[in-house]
């Protein structure tokens, strides 16, 4: 009897090892992908890598990259900066502190976005909403968001 246990606590392992590679295979970025991320680490400035939340590229469809935000219309800026800052009065939209993270959120956006722009092959990029990220942060997410 416990000679079985130990060949399903096996079996289970396998299949967690093998959903996990698979699960990995299926999402993970494509090597064009790999690349620009590695430009825009690469290139970043001092304010970029030190941003809370990493711009990143998803996957390339065709010249296009397509790079996640943790920010849209659904998902209002002041919900993402108060995970990001929770010191800063996000209901308040004219404290300086909220404006001020407003506009360096704006900022390293448009940064990584000229990085992914400024390499061979990208003529647009496209946002993604990074849901898995918002997510992770107790930040709802509508069902019907989308990106732009």
């Amino acid at each position: 009897m416990n000679r079985s246990k130990l060949k399903t606590w096996q079996w289970i392992a396998l299949g967690l090892a093998l959903f996990t590679a698979i699960s990995w295979l299926v999402h993970r970025p494509d090597p064009r992908a790999r690349q620009l991320n590695r430009a825009i680490e690469a290139k970043a400035s001092p304010r970029l890598k030190a941003y809370p939340y990493e711009f990143r590229v998803l996957r390339t469809e065709g010249d296009v990259a397509v790079m996640t935000t943790p920010r849209s219309f659904e998902v209002p800026a002041f919900k993402m900066l108060g995970a990001l800052y929770p010191d800063i009065d996000v209901k308040n939209p004219n404290d300086p502190a909220f404006l001020a993270a407003e506009k360096l959120l704006a900022d390293v956006q448009s940064e990584a976005r000229a990085i992914a722009l400024s390499q061979p092959g990208i003529a647009d990029v496209r946002w993604e909403l990074d849901k898995r990220w918002l997510a992770a942060h107790g930040i709802d997410v509508p069902d019907d968001a989308y990106s732009r």
